[in-house]
């Protein structure tokens, strides 16, 4: 595995160790942050790595997606598992890639997260397949401060899941990749 662009493009990031933790191919990241860069958000969102965007992966495992998110741009990232060995990789990572110092890593389940200090304009949420988690993970998320208002919202599922666009967002985009499925969506 590989930061696919940005500042620390090509730099490696550590594999899971298990099977407990699915990462996302790394097309598949060039494919999700090419449309994060170059998809017309809105005036209200504008520019998702301008510096400033506060990031929250709350299904972290090994941290690629937040890690992406800092070598585009982004100014912070808050990574949460509850599985320890996802959080001891992500730890390691952010140490290799330097980035400690713009990351937060929490034990934290994202049905039951802890208070925000800061809510956040890009959210990814890629749990595991076929356990129908995004439902309950989002308004749990929201009413913990975590869920900017205008924010983007990045959902993995696999492709064969059901997904229903909860109230509250619209859905922009979707786009799937071998066996999964990508939804992007504003709130």
């Amino acid at each position: 595995m590989r930061i696919v662009g940005g500042t620390l493009s090509g730099r490696k990031i550590t594999p899971p160790l298990s099977l407990t933790t699915r990462p996302m191919m790394d097309r598949v990241r060039v494919s999700l942050f090419n449309i994060l860069l170059h998809h017309d958000w809105g005036n209200k969102i504008g520019n998702l790595f301008d510096g400033k965007t506060q990031v929250l992966d709350a299904f972290c495992g090994t941290g690629a997606l937040g890690f992406e998110a800092l070598s585009h741009g982004a100014a912070y990232v808050t990574l949460f598992d509850k599985d320890m060995e996802a959080l001891s990789i992500a730890k390691k990572n952010a140490a290799h890639l330097g980035v400690e110092d713009r990351c937060q890593i929490l034990m934290a389940d994202a049905l039951k997260p802890p208070k925000a200090d800061k809510p956040c304009k890009l959210i990814f949420l890629s749990p595991p397949y076929r356990k129908d988690l995004i439902p309950p993970a989002l308004p749990a998320l929201d009413k913990a401060g975590w869920i900017a208002d205008h924010a983007v919202v990045v959902a993995e599922v696999e492709k064969k899941e059901s997904f229903e666009v909860p109230e509250g967002y619209t859905l922009k985009t979707s786009r799937t990749y071998g066996i999964a499925t990508l939804h992007f969506m504003i709130r």
